[in-house]
Formats: C-alpha cells, sequence, structure tokens
C-alpha cells in the first residue's frame, strides 16, 4: 500500500538558517520541502516544482518579495505565506493586497506558523466545495443566502450580508480594510474605515456570543478583519 503524497511547501528564504529551520519543522509535520535563497529561484522552483504552499520573505537580495508575490499571481493562486522581519501594517496591508494569504513575522513560534499553513491549504481546498461556512453555532449558506447562529435564522441588511459574504469567501485570510471597503462599497469608498467599524459592530452583535470579545470575526489591529474558520488552531 502506497503512502500518500505529502504536501509539496516552497520556502523563499535568503537567510541559510530560517531554511533550515523551516525544512526541519516542515519535514517533522509531514511536508516535502524546496527551498530558494533568492526570489528569481523561488520563480523557477514555483513553476518546476508547483508547491501546494510557499513561504515568502519580503527581504530577498534580489528582488522584493512584493515583486515575487505579483509574479506569482500573474499565474497562479498557490497559498503564500509572508514570513518577514517588516512588521509595519502598512507592508502587511501591501503584501496581503497584493495576494498574500498571510502573514507572520519573524522570530515566529512554529506552532503558529503551522496553524497558518493549514489555515492556507484548508481555505484552497474548499474552493469548489458545496457553499456553506460553519464556525461553531453559526452557519452561512451562500447558495440559499442564508445565516443561522444555534439554529435560528438571523436578519441582515444588503450590505451586512455582503460583507459577510466576502469574509466567508476568503475565511481564514486576513482581508485588509482598502479591499473590503472597495468590494462592498465601490472603489470610492476605500478610505472610508468607519463604514467597517459600524457594520463589522453589526455583525457581532448578530453573529457573536459576546460581541465585545469575539471568536469569530477578528480585528487584524490596522490592517483589516479575518472571519475564523471552524477548528482552526
Amino acid at each position: 500500500m502506497s503512502e500518500p503524497e505529502k504536501t509539496v511547501a516552497l520556502v523563499i528564504d535568503d537567510e541559510p538558517q530560517i531554511r533550515r529551520l523551516l525544512r526541519v519543522t516542515l519535514e517533522a509535520n509531514g511536508y516535502q520541502v524546496v527551498d530558494a535563497p533568492n526570489g528569481q529561484e523561488g520563480l523557477v522552483q514555483a513553476a518546476q516544482c508547483r508547491p501546494q504552499v510557499i513561504v515568502l520573505d519580503l527581504g530577498l537580495p534580489d528582488l522584493d518579495g512584493i515583486t515575487v508575490l505579483k509574479r506569482l499571481r500573474e499565474w497562479s493562486r498557490v497559498p503564500v505565506i509572508i514570513l518577514s522581519v517588516r512588521d509595519r501594517e502598512a507592508e502587511k496591508a501591501a503584501a496581503l493586497d497584493a495576494g498574500a494569504d498571510d502573514y507572520v513575522t519573524k522570530p515566529f513560534g512554529s506552532t503558529e506558523l503551522l496553524a497558518r499553513l493549514r489555515v492556507a491549504l484548508r481555505h484552497s481546498e474548499k474552493q469548489a466545495e458545496e457553499p456553506v461556512f460553519r464556525s461553531g453555532k453559526v452557519v452561512v449558506d451562500l447558495a440559499d443566502r442564508r445565516v443561522t447562529v444555534d439554529g435560528k435564522e438571523i436578519s441582515l441588511t444588503a450590505t451586512e450580508y455582503n460583507l459577510l459574504r466576502l469574509l466567508v469567501r476568503h475565511a481564514g485570510k486576513v482581508l485588509t480594510q482598502r479591499f473590503l471597503l472597495r468590494e462592498v462599497w465601490g472603489p470610492n469608498a476605500e478610505k472610508q474605515n468607519h463604514y467597517l467599524r459600524v457594520y463589522i459592530a453589526r455583525l457581532r452583535e448578530k453573529l457573536e456570543n459576546d460581541p465585545s470579545h469575539p471568536g469569530l470575526l477578528l480585528t487584524e489591529s490596522g490592517i483589516g478583519y479575518r472571519l475564523v474558520e471552524k477548528n482552526e488552531s
């Protein structure tokens, strides 16, 4: 009986110690690891090896990580986790807007990184699944446009539902304020952050057990919001 194929992870990072640490960590958790010390080689490896997930540093010696990410997104939707010492909110937002699935700052904990990888992979696998989202007592049926909490149907306004639907479609992924505003309210609303605060608060009131301590709709400070998937850990 043949062993199941391992998930291929591509690590693009110029620090040998980080590549070695990630190889040991990921291989110990069932991944097959390919690595590259710069952006150009990383793009070549991405095309040749077709990894299921990529861990990408922003501070590469030849190409900036954002450039690598944009080139990847020209032809691939593979989940990309940014792993970088850059921790400014603007840089995180820029990476997420460019198509990153998540952002982890160095130094990092292996438990957190592995959890982020699992979430990104689950999201990637769910693209063709039945459009029903579940997280605890919350169920969102996108086909029927129906939202229930503990079996009871919840009434949402059109804008509340459109915002929730967008978060559900990208569950587990950090969505920037600019992206959410553009997609729900249009390109002229990209700086109207108060819209989001009001509507996220309304959704929390209707969906969360304790809106003051949300467990479903999480704030990524200064960047945006993330909808927590069931079993995310």
